[in-house]
């Protein structure tokens, strides 16, 4: 019984960034071939509030909104449903710094999210957005990336939102 209550010491805190909306329609099957993500480790940032906005060529509406700091999504497995072929997203920011505009971004060789300012590594793919390495995986922080929905559409695509 012991090690069922100090397991939970080791749970991933996925709440540090700021609550702020996320809606990201993906919801049309053209749209989604253009700006979604197709395959495991591919990536796409969403980020509505730089110029020029990311990605580039995709119309925001009055009604989008991309978070914190901005909409990460990404082709991986669910830990949490086993399914392998999911579209998953993240806020871009990373928990340790807590700033919209210190954004993680993925490595393309081992599909990890690196926070350029403190270095931590996150498992976008396969673990929601958990912390391997750096001050994020720290013993007494465990920050892990805010994670957002990703729920299809009857056209084929996906709505980003929280």
């Amino acid at each position: 019984m012991l090690c069922v209550l100090l397991s939970g010491c080791h749970e991933v805190d996925d709440d540090r960034i700021p609550q702020m909306p996320v809606n990201i329609n993906l919801g049309d099957q053209g749209v989604w071939n253009a700006f979604g993500v197709s395959g495991f480790g591919i990536s796409r940032n969403f980020i509505s509030n730089i110029t020029p906005t990311q990605p580039q060529g995709f119309h925001y509406t009055a009604d989008s909104r991309t978070g914190f700091g901005g909409v990460l999504l990404i082709g991986g497995m669910d830990p949490y449903s086993a399914q392998t072929s999911a579209v998953l997203a993240y806020d871009l920011s990373c928990p340790v710094e807590r700033q919209p505009d210190v954004r993680v971004y993925v490595d393309q060789e081992t599909y990890v999210a690196v926070c350029p300012a403190c270095g931590s590594r996150y498992d976008v793919t396969m673990s929601g957005g958990a912390p391997l390495s750096g001050p994020a995986a720290a013993k007494k922080r465990n920050y892990g990336l805010k994670r957002y929905q990703c729920l299809g559409t009857q056209y084929g695509g996906y709505l980003i939102t929280n």
